[in-house]
């Protein structure tokens, strides 16, 4: 069930990466508007820690080398805001990540088209938080299970 509406994605490419290359280092940092519901994707050979605002909402991933092949390594920040928060932050990402993976996978065909093996490649997100509640490392499926 896709649930991007392409039209409110906007993607940028930063120094050093194009539409198809290069595979490492290629990041990219998912922000978005809560007003406009506007979804922004950079990618880049770093992070846009610029665009990072202290909500600290954003979805960071990268592409990682491992055994001979790839695996798409993506990071959301749960934080460490007691344990009302914390719960309430977790169960939003988990909800939004769906939409922020076809952000990403949608915002970056050109890329996907060039290296199409990269369909396959599994994706692991990382929820990060210093309460142990909210640590895990948990695999999502691959780019082809978010494709529109």
């Amino acid at each position: 069930m896709a649930r991007l509406d392409p039209d409110k994605l906007t993607v940028n490419y930063r120094e050093g990466v194009t539409p198809t290359e290069p595979i490492i280092p290629r990041r990219y940092t998912l922000t978005h508007s809560d007003f406009t519901g506007e979804l922004f994707l950079t990618i880049g050979e770093e992070f846009a820690f610029d665009e990072i605002t202290e909500m600290r909402d954003e979805v960071l991933g990268e592409w990682v080398s491992y055994n001979d092949s790839y695996y798409l390594h993506v990071y959301v920040y749960v934080g460490n805001f007691g344990p009302e928060l914390n719960t309430i932050r977790d169960e939003i990402f988990r909800r939004e990540l769906p939409l922020a993976l076809e952000a990403i996978v949608y915002g970056d065909t050109p890329f996907f088209e060039a290296h199409p093996d990269l369909y396959d490649a599994p994706i692991w997100i990382q929820f990060d938080s210093e309460d142990p509640a909210y640590q895990a490392f948990e695999k999502w499926g691959t780019p082809r299970d978010y494709q529109l």
